[in-house]
């Protein structure tokens, strides 16, 4: 088994931006979810309820974070902080008083019509802390803009497995950016990965944090930003959460307790 391919999100809830490795430092893969975008109260906005937001493209150098959209051109922020940066509380779902650094009025401005409502964004910086849920967390666990967990690991088989059913039922195959992974793995059987308690992927040793729950986003299709009932609607005739039969599972999420390396695209990954 091995790392098939790569993704950050250097944005919550935008496109993703492919490499074919990645560092890691305390909050997961370096430049992935280290912005997200924000509304007038503060709260972080998500394709959720922000289909629109599929349509922004990222990007990452060394030293900028780049958005770009057909007709919307291009914006360009520094990816590290500032320090004139305006600090300002942020909510993400249920966890309030997040500090993290304003990015300016030129891409709030670039943001705002992209995505038709008043909203800007903010970058982590000095100030942000955010631990991992305490059900999970073990000391010097913390985790960045992501939902709940700082990695998400879904197999090649698990996705073909989905797409056997769908075109079984005349649907159509849905890509792998319909369920956003950071890690996606070639070798392993369908849902293999549900039952790793922890894996090494090159000098990075990960344990399990459960199964990854699924969304409203994973109908969204990524390119369009238009929403269909697929795949949750297949999803939910067998994969439905033992314990809490109103959640559907795909992908399984871990936390990484190596704080420090590199992952490739070629990496082994060997579980427990």
């Amino acid at each position: 088994m091995h790392v098939q391919s790569l993704h950050l999100y250097p944005v919550k809830s935008l496109r993703a931006w492919s490499a074919t490795e990645a560092s890691v430092d305390e909050f997961g893969l370096v430049g992935d979810r280290r912005f997200m975008v924000i509304d007038a109260q503060g709260t972080g906005l998500t394709q959720r309820t922000r289909a629109r937001m599929a349509l922004i493209d990222t990007g990452l150098t060394s030293t900028e974070l780049i958005l770009s959209g057909e007709q919307l051109g291009t914006v360009r922020v520094p990816r590290h902080p500032q320090a004139d940066a305006v600090v300002r509380p942020t909510k993400i779902f249920s966890t309030e008083g997040l500090l993290a650094e304003d990015c300016g009025d030129e891409a709030a401005a670039w943001l705002s019509h992209a995505l038709q409502d008043d909203c800007r964004l903010v970058r982590i910086g000095p100030a942000f802390q955010r631990g991992l849920k305490p059900t999970k967390a073990k000391p010097g666990d913390v985790i960045a803009f992501t939902d709940a967990y700082p990695f998400m690991i879904v197999s090649e088989a698990s996705l073909e497995d989905l797409n056997d059913r769908l075109v079984a039922q005349g649907e159509e195959r849905l890509p792998m950016n319909r369920f956003r992974p950071t890690l996606v793995v070639r070798g392993a059987a369908a849902f293999e990965e549900d039952t790793w308690s922890g894996v090494t992927i090159g000098p990075i040793r990960l344990r399990a944090g459960g199964p990854c729950a699924r969304c409203l986003v994973t109908t969204t299709d990524q390119l369009t930003g238009v929403r269909g009932p697929e795949p949750l609607r297949t999803l939910a005739h067998y994969r439905r959460d033992a314990t809490e039969n109103t959640k559907v599972n795909f992908g399984q999420n871990f936390i990484h307790e190596t704080k420090t390396g590199v992952i490739r695209v070629g990496d082994a990954v060997v579980p427990d």
